[in-house]
C-alpha cells in the first residue's frame, strides 16, 4: 500500500506539472521532452518508473478532413529489474480538450538504445488506420530481457510523423 500511495502521489504531481507547462511546449521540443515521474523500488529489487512527455498542438489530414490536436500528454510506464522488463506500456492522456480528439492512422513504437545512445532495437507497433479517442491510443509491450543497459523509449506516430517521445533510463 505504501508503494501504491507514493506512486499515485508522484503521478498526480507530474500530471499537474504536465498541464501547467504544456502550453509553452513547441513542436520542436515535444518529441524530445523527457519527464520521468516516479521511480519506486520494493524489497525484491523490482523498480518502476512512469513519466509524461508533452505532445505539442498539431494538425493533420485524414480522409480529406483536417484534424486539430491540442496539447496532450504521452505517458510511458516501465517495471522490471536490471535489464529485465516485466511490464511496459504507453498511452495518450491529457483530459479536457484532448479527450474529445480522435487520433487516426496512429501507432506506438518502443525503442531501446545502449549507453552510447545507439538504438539497437525497435518494436514497431501496429498502425491503427481507424480513428480512436485518446483513451484507446494505448500499447502494451511483452516482457523481455534487454541485452544492454541504456534507455527505453515510447514513441507516438500520427500519420507517420513522430508526435511524442518519453524515455526511461535503465541502469544497473
Amino acid at each position: 500500500m505504501k508503494r501504491l500511495t507514493a506512486f499515485l502521489a508522484a503521478t498526480i504531481a507530474v500530471i499537474s506539472f504536465a498541464f501547467a507547462g504544456a502550453a509553452t511546449a513547441t513542436a520542436a521540443d515535444a518529441p524530445q521532452k523527457l519527464d520521468t515521474a516516479a521511480t519506486q523500488q520494493d524489497e525484491v529489487g523490482i523498480q518502476s518508473a512512469q513519466g509524461y512527455g508533452s505532445i505539442a498542438p498539431f494538425e493533420y489530414q485524414y480522409g480529406g478532413v483536417t484534424i486539430s490536436v491540442p496539447t496532450c500528454s504521452f505517458g510511458h510506464y516501465i517495471e522490471g529489474s536490471g535489464k529485465r522488463i516485466d511490464d511496459e506500456k504507453a498511452w495518450v492522456t491529457g483530459g479536457g480538450l484532448c479527450g474529445g480528439v480522435q487520433f487516426c492512422n496512429w501507432r506506438i513504437d518502443f525503442a531501446y538504445a545502449d549507453t552510447n545512445n545507439s538504438t539497437y532495437k525497435t518494436s514497431k507497433g501496429a498502425t491503427h488506420t481507424t480513428c480512436n479517442y485518446m483513451s484507446s491510443v494505448y500499447r502494451y509491450n511483452a516482457p523481455q530481457t534487454l541485452p544492454y543497459y541504456g534507455k527505453a523509449c515510447a514513441k507516438l506516430y500520427v500519420n507517420n510523423v513522430l508526435r511524442g517521445t518519453q524515455c526511461h533510463y535503465i541502469t544497473s
